[in-house]
């Protein structure tokens, strides 16, 4: 999300220690209703039939075989479900949240500012939703998200102090990035989070340029960033958070106006640059084992002249998957950001996201004040009316499915 959520960073948990804002999850700044088990809303009417293999071709990890027995006894709504990541403003859980949880129709939660007064009271939160999670037909924990960036970009206080470009500027850096990515860690599971939203991987081009200027980005040394980034997700993975690298094929070379929160984006970067560049991170990455793959709502016609990289399944499935080899799970971006909010309804989002290959979908408002479960029970829905009319293929939802259940079993 953009750095325009991600500054909502401790909200009322520091009273403005840090700046106040907007910065979100991935893209644009910093991050990232009704009854939860109504009838499947229709898809809008210009939701189009979209590529149904969920993985562009490419080959994708087998799931265990617990999980796709699980998989097969789902009801397409509880299958949808598994794709949601929800929202919600203010310090308690709607009644239509924990509804979809305890119904088996929810992947996870994210977490901002708005949510938290207190470690402590976040830790009751999660342990209530939990619960209901457990309590439900699948008796499987929900992955729980957060951005823990560091440096600005923090939810919570504590560890990691230093922003990424401090990071990457110390003389150690390898060993202060993995003492970042087991203080994220440690962090995070104090308050029962399974799932940090980091590190950036993003390969800066120009000082205090898009991604630069909130210091997210270890460094304009694509080497540095692979180095740093691994060393990172390497440790915090052995704590049992898992980590996300984002914002895949890499938002380094936008400008400090292109914000994917508020408009669409293009980055006319050649293929070989975005190989040698911007992607050189990623295969680092994939190699430490990263859980998550976060994609950039920006457009690169170099992969995909026609669509967002969250919505292209040339890039999920032919360049993430294929070219890349990653097999574990992706996500999107904020679905309600500016970049994509011009390609038609919440609906048509949804399941455009579905179809390229999008394992999780980030049901999350721009505001985080405006955040509310009808934003993934509306993409649920979508969802479930759109594999119904085969318009998104059955076998795909449930391997994706099944790689979302495996890392709610083991983030």
């Amino acid at each position: 999300m953009s750095v325009t959520r991600l500054r909502l960073v401790f909200g009322g948990l520091l009273g403005g220690a840090l700046t106040a804002g907007v910065l979100a999850c991935g893209g644009g700044s910093p991050s990232s209703a009704a009854a939860a088990h109504t009838t499947s809303a229709p898809v809008g009417a210009n939701t189009t039939a979209v590529d149904t293999s969920g993985s562009g071709g490419a080959p994708v990890a087998k799931p265990r075989p617990k999980h796709t027995s699980l998989v097969q006894r789902l009801s397409t709504q509880q299958l949808a479900g598994q794709r949601i990541i929800y929202s919600y403003a203010g310090l308690k859980p709607p009644a239509s949240l924990l509804s979809a949880i305890r119904a088996g129709e929810a992947g996870g939660v994210i977490f901002f500012a708005p949510n938290v007064s207190s470690v402590s009271q976040l830790r009751g939160v999660i342990a209530q939703l939990q619960r209901a999670a457990v309590a439900s037909p699948l008796h499987t924990r929900l992955l729980m998200l957060t951005d823990q960036e560091g440096g600005e970009v923090r939810r919570l206080p504590g560890a990691p102090a230093l922003s990424e470009k401090q990071i990457g500027q110390s003389a150690n850096g390898a060993s202060v990035a993995a003492a970042a990515g087991a203080g994220a860690a440690a962090t995070l599971s104090g308050a029962g989070l399974n799932v940090n939203l980091a590190p950036v991987l993003d390969v800066y081009r120009h000082a205090g340029n898009f991604i630069d200027e909130f210091q997210r980005s270890y460094s304009s040394n694509p080497a540095t960033v692979a180095r740093l980034g691994r060393a990172f997700i390497s440790a915090q993975q052995r704590k049992d958070v898992a980590a996300t690298a984002k914002h895949f094929p890499g938002l380094g070379a936008a400008s400090r106006s292109q914000n994917t929160d508020e408009r669409p984006v293009t980055l006319n970067l050649s293929l070989a640059t975005l190989r040698a560049v911007d992607e050189l991170p990623y295969k680092s990455a994939i190699a430490a084992g990263v859980k998550l793959v976060m994609t950039s709502w920006a457009t690169y016609p170099a992969l995909d002249p026609s669509r967002p990289a969250g919505l292209s399944s040339k890039v999920i499935g032919g360049e993430l998957r294929g070219h890349l080899g990653f097999k574990g799970v992706t996500i999107t971006d904020g679905i309600d950001a500016g970049a994509v909010t011009p390609l038609g309804s919440l609906s048509r989002r949804s399941v455009l996201a579905a179809g390229a290959g999008a394992d999780l979908i980030l049901c999350a408002a721009t505001l985080p004040q405006n955040n509310t479960p009808s934003i993934g029970i509306t993409a649920r829905n979508a969802i479930a009316s759109a594999i119904g009319a085969h318009q998104l293929g059955r076998a795909a939802a449930q391997q994706a499915a099944a790689r979302i259940l495996v890392l709610r079993a083991s983030p």
